[in-house]
């Protein structure tokens, strides 16, 4: 039986989540700077993506104004969610840093109609509720010498950051290949960043080249292209909802290979999130079959 392109579009979508879920891991193992192994993420990332453009002749040219414009505020903010989620991994575990990032669906459901001028459905707010809920219960006590407080922060300044990114990436994403915007975004962290090749210390790289590879390559080359090409068939804020999935692959990862076991309040705050994921999942299927 032949599988529908709505259908394809969705697999492809998974996929790209699985790939995207290895970053809580791979960042808390690599033991240097956030904004150093970011650097690093995007220079290697970014030298891929162009031999892969350069390879299949992909036009390389953003003659739009406005294009160049989101390209290099979507950078920016691309930039802010890699170093704060990165800090948020630094001062907690995968789980909360992961699941703490992932409220930015619902902070995405609140600023897609103001900013895309989209039609607001009432089910997304339900749904981004719900995530908030779980955020909730997985929060220790308002302290803000708290490691996991602070943890959360980062983790909320990420999420919007990225919801920000995500949804000035998506008119581009319409008119440009995707990996053509993945290159140019990291084109633009990596000259940002080169400041702290000099200001911070960068020795550990030797130690740590496999696992910044893996990031570069698998999680960021690969997986964020993936996003970017699926922003065509999705609207932003269906795209950030069924990516609540990547919090519960990245546990699943952080345990297989770091020995993280979440605790109770963790796994109920997930359990609300992944119920958003399989809510929308459903509705999404609904809609395809009506089509």
């Amino acid at each position: 039986m032949a599988v529908s392109k709505s259908n394809w579009n969705l697999i492809e979508l998974h996929l790209a989540f699985i790939f995207v879920s290895t970053s809580g891991v791979l960042g808390k193992y690599i033991q240097m700077p956030p904004p150093v192994t970011i650097w690093w993420r995007g220079a290697i990332a970014g030298l891929i993506l162009y031999l892969f453009c350069r390879y299949l002749k992909y036009d390389l040219s953003i003659k739009n104004v406005k294009h160049r414009y989101l390209l290099i505020v979507g950078a920016v903010f691309l930039g802010l969610h890699w170093v704060s989620y990165f800090y948020a991994l630094y001062y907690s575990n995968v789980a909360l840093a992961l699941l703490t990032l992932y409220t930015y669906p619902a902070m995405t459901t609140l600023l897609e109609p103001l900013i895309l001028k989209t039609k607001f459905q009432p089910v997304h707010l339900l749904l981004a509720l719900l995530i908030l809920l779980g955020i909730y219960i997985m929060s220790p006590s308002l302290d803000l010498g708290n490691d996991k407080i602070i943890a959360i922060i980062l983790g909320l300044v990420s999420g919007l950051t990225y919801a920000l990114r995500n949804l000035l990436t998506k008119d581009l994403a319409v008119a440009k290949n995707g990996s053509v915007l993945m290159f140019y975004q990291l084109l633009i962290i990596s000259i940002l960043l080169i400041p702290v090749i000099f200001l911070l210390d960068t020795s550990r790289i030797s130690e740590f080249w496999i696992p910044v590879s893996a990031l570069a390559i698998i999680t960021t080359a690969i997986g964020h292209t993936l996003i970017i090409r699926s922003f065509r068939s999705f609207s932003i804020t269906t795209f950030s909802l069924l990516s609540s999935s990547i919090p519960i692959l990245g546990i699943c990862w952080a345990y297989l290979f770091l020995g993280e076991i979440p605790n109770w309040r963790t796994i109920i705050g997930g359990s609300l999130i992944l119920l958003t994921v399989l809510i929308e999942a459903i509705r999404m299927g609904k809609t395809a079959a009506e089509e």
